[in-house]
């Protein structure tokens, strides 16, 4: 059975946009059966450009991506919902209220230069990894 996550922000233009490649890449790396999508509340026209160009630094390629809307369908279809500063604005975010749902509260890369997006993009990483430890734990 495949188990998912379903990373939230306001644009998925960004910390969201990260945290799915780098947590589709880990667990494709590892051989285990789980994905993770990402939508956002007002979705974003693209990526931002120094959050393509950093997760470029590690071989994902996020320019061919579009943010998306976030769903319903998506939250329940979800394990676990990650939210990454959406749930500050409750009006933007009706659907969160579904389920629980786990703020991480991340600083926004939109605006901030390569290297600020480097430091956010590496947090996403290792907070990425426990969260697909926790899943495992809880087989």
């Amino acid at each position: 059975m495949m188990t998912t996550a379903l990373f939230v922000c306001v644009h998925n233009a960004g910390r969201s946009q990260m945290a799915a490649a780098i947590f589709n890449r880990m667990a494709q790396e590892r051989g285990l059966p789980m994905s993770a999508s990402s939508a956002g509340t007002h979705p974003a026209d693209r990526v931002h450009p120094n959050v393509a160009l950093a997760m470029e630094e590690w071989g994902i390629d996020l320019t061919r991506v579009s943010p998306r809307l976030l769903t319903d369908e998506a939250v329940s279809a979800a394990r676990r919902v990650i939210t990454m500063g959406c749930e500050v604005d409750g009006d933007a975010c009706p659907a969160l209220f579904l389920k629980d749902v786990e703020d991480w509260g991340l600083d926004d890369p939109a605006g901030q230069d390569v290297e600020k997006t480097r430091i956010i993009r590496d947090e996403i990483e290792r907070r990425v990894r426990g969260l697909i430890d926790d899943l495992l734990g809880e087989r």
